[in-house]
């Protein structure tokens, strides 16, 4: 890649504090073809950074003038200097984090000295320095219960143990502090395999490996052949492999690696060896499986979730138990299985929406709505048919507007340096900067800095801004309705109503032009390069990537592809916001093999966690919209219908 300013990359010693992390974009407020002295002075200090050039980024600091970036250009200089092995300067870096207090390059300057300190070992200091940090990351979380514990701070082992079930992914510093835990007994052996067994069955089963080391160091080669090749690993158990707790526990971590990519040789492996494992054991895996048979939908996941019984089982594994039920029509499955739920997720919105449907079910209807009433003031998914059920309609238009006074934003010291990075296209700097800015604050302040994003057109902070200041209300900023001229006209054309395209393009982008996703995804309605070539090449045009990026052929490329989709699903909005997301297949697949599905079972139910927040967050927003766009109170049940069963092989 050529280097130039609009280049993001960072080449310093300490790649883990880089201010920039993204290829750099336009704004959607404009752009800097011709930048000011101070947005030139930025960049040049910018660049400087790149190349650790020391001498250019001490002159380039000596001449600010009091630009809203000049901050940056004096962070770049202390920041240059902790990433050099001479010492920093404690008075230099000291003076700025009281001169910039309450900014987020003052939280970021905070972190980088914490880490070179961590890595020259000054704890003592570390110590000092630790308490102004405002936002911790893992990283230095375990750093600072490391630090305590080389000043012999007891009541570290205490935190950590109060907080074990909470520590499946922590970051690798965190070892000493957790091994130092167990050295003092305050986790037990069990404590620790417990722990293993989170780690094995997620996303990052590199921490097992690290924790397998504290309880048998001979088991890591073990460990590492059966993450490869789980089944291989199986089917070459020695006999003696249930002689040891390291043996049963490795066995029981193929099992569940296996039933992540292949539930059914799980099973038939755990009946090979089930009497050998305890009935602790063989019910742990059971939960293990049950979870992977309930995401692809497959029938025998109730009985092995009875199988695993009273196990103790994870956040995700008990959310399924529930959904099993739920998809099967057991209303009293669905209710027992939320009862077991400890209190905090119990008191979720969905499980209390299920649990009153449950109860209504069961003609337990006094408890049904009180378990309605209780989240139906919250104007989301589950709120909208709390709301329903007690026989309401959404209607955000007989929700009165605020009246509060709102202060003059504009001068602020965060929003200014903000709309600076917006104008040289550094979003994803210029957020930082905004949202940083909205800490703490009244609805009146992010009301005011709602309108201000609006203001210069950046809609997708003019939404956050108001959603920080009023999840209930502050409807005409929370739902905007940008860019009509291109969107109706394609809406129209296709048939589509124009409340769900509102309600995609919301939670696709935020309406932000330039958007790209990391898998790829660009534009406002985030095409997909293949997807926009294959729809390109049905309208007859030429593809080119340019398409994607250009606000018009976006839109019809986009709306294309829903009209698509919705063609292809039966005219369903419920199925085809699933499938825009996750595919049209996939959305098909979802449906149940021998009966009609209510739509919100249907939304629940969908084993990709993001596809199925994706569907309910879609169509929540397409009944707001329609709301608001027609005047008139909407039903979210009705518009989420009945989804039909899917067709015999």
């Amino acid at each position: 890649m050529r280097v130039t300013r609009n280049n993001v990359i960072c080449a310093v010693a300490m790649a883990a504090t880089c201010l920039f992390a993204a290829p750099a974009v336009r704004a959607q407020a404009g752009s800097a073809d011709t930048p000011t002295a101070g947005e030139a002075r930025f960049l040049d200090a910018r660049e400087a950074v790149r190349t650790g050039d020391l001498g250019a980024l001490e002159r380039l600091a000596r001449a600010i003038d009091g630009h809203p970036l000049d901050s940056y250009v004096r962070y770049w200089l202390l920041f240059n200097r902790l990433a050099r092995p001479e010492a920093p300067p404690p008075g230099e870096l000291l003076a700025f984090l009281e001169n910039e207090r309450g900014t987020p390059l003052a939280e970021r300057l905070r972190a980088d000295w914490l880490r070179r300190l961590a890595q020259d070992g000054d704890w003592g200091r570390f110590l000092d320095l630790y308490p102004g940090l405002q936002e911790p990351d893992g990283e230095l979380r375990c750093l600072d219960w490391n630090a305590r514990l080389r000043r012999g701070d007891a009541g570290v082992a205490d935190e950590i143990a109060a907080q074990w079930a909470t520590l499946t992914n922590v970051h690798a510093a965190c070892a000493p502090a957790l091994r130092a835990a167990m050295n003092k007994r305050k986790i037990s052996a069990d404590d620790v395999w417990r722990l293993f067994r989170r780690q094995v069955d997620s996303r990052a089963p590199a921490n097992a490996r690290v924790t397998l080391a504290w309880l048998d160091e001979g088991g890591i080669k073990a460990f590492d052949r059966l993450v490869r090749k789980p089944k291989q690993y199986l089917d070459r158990l020695p006999a003696s492999f249930a002689a040891s707790r390291a043996g049963r526990e490795l066995a029981m971590a193929a099992l569940a690696r296996l039933a992540r990519e292949d539930v059914n040789a799980a099973h038939i492996r755990l009946q090979r060896i089930t009497k050998r494992l305890g009935p602790g054991e063989r019910a742990h895996v059971w939960a293990a499986l049950a979870l992977r048979a309930a995401q692809a939908q497959k029938p025998e996941a109730a009985a092995w979730f009875r199988s695993a019984g009273d196990t103790p089982m994870s956040e995700e594994q008990r959310a399924w138990r529930v959904r099993v039920a739920l998809r099967t029509g057991n209303w009293r499955g669905v209710l027992a299985a939320i009862d077991r739920l400890p209190e905090g997720e119990r008191a979720l919105p969905e499980w209390a929406y299920w649990r009153g449907r449950a109860l209504k079910a069961l003609g337990r209807i006094d408890e049904a709505e009180a378990e309605f009433t209780h989240i139906a003031s919250v104007p989301n998914f589950y709120g909208i048919l709390a709301s329903e059920e007690l026989g309401l309609r959404f209607d955000p238009l007989s929700v009165p507007p605020s009246t509060a006074p709102e202060p003059n934003v504009d001068t602020h010291p965060g929003f200014q340096r903000a709309l600076a990075l917006f104008r040289l296209g550094l979003r994803i700097e210029a957020v930082r900067e905004w949202n940083w800015a909205l800490r703490g604050r009244d609805e009146a302040f992010r009301l005011a800095a709602a309108r201000l994003a609006l203001h210069n057109h950046l809609y997708d902070r003019a939404i956050t801004s108001a959603e920080l200041a009023n999840p209930a209300g502050a409807w005409n900023l929370r739902f905007l309705t940008p860019f009509r001229e291109l969107i109706e006209p394609h809406a129209q054309s296709k048939n589509l109503d124009v409340s769900w395209v509102y309600g995609v393009m919301r939670q696709e982008s935020r309406f932000i032009i330039p958007a790209r996703s990391h898998s790829g995804a660009q534009g406002l309605m985030q095409i997909m390069p293949a997807t926009g070539r294959w729809v390109a090449r049905k309208l007859g045009l030429r593809y080119h990537p340019g398409l994607l990026t250009n606000p018009e052929t976006n839109v019809e490329l986009g709306t294309e592809y829903m009209r698509i989709v919705l063609d292809e699903l039966g005219d369903d909005p419920v199925q085809a916001s699933a499938g825009y997301n996750a595919g049209p297949g996939r959305a098909r697949r979802w449906r149940d093999g021998s009966r009609a599905l209510e739509g919100a079972i249907y939304a629940e139910t969908i084993p990709l966690d993001e596809t199925r927040d994706y569907v309910k967050k879609v169509m929540t927003n397409t009944v707001i919209y329609a709301t608001l766009l027609e005047g008139q109170p909407q039903s979210l049940k009705a518009r989420l219908g009945t989804i039909p069963p899917r067709p015999a092989q």
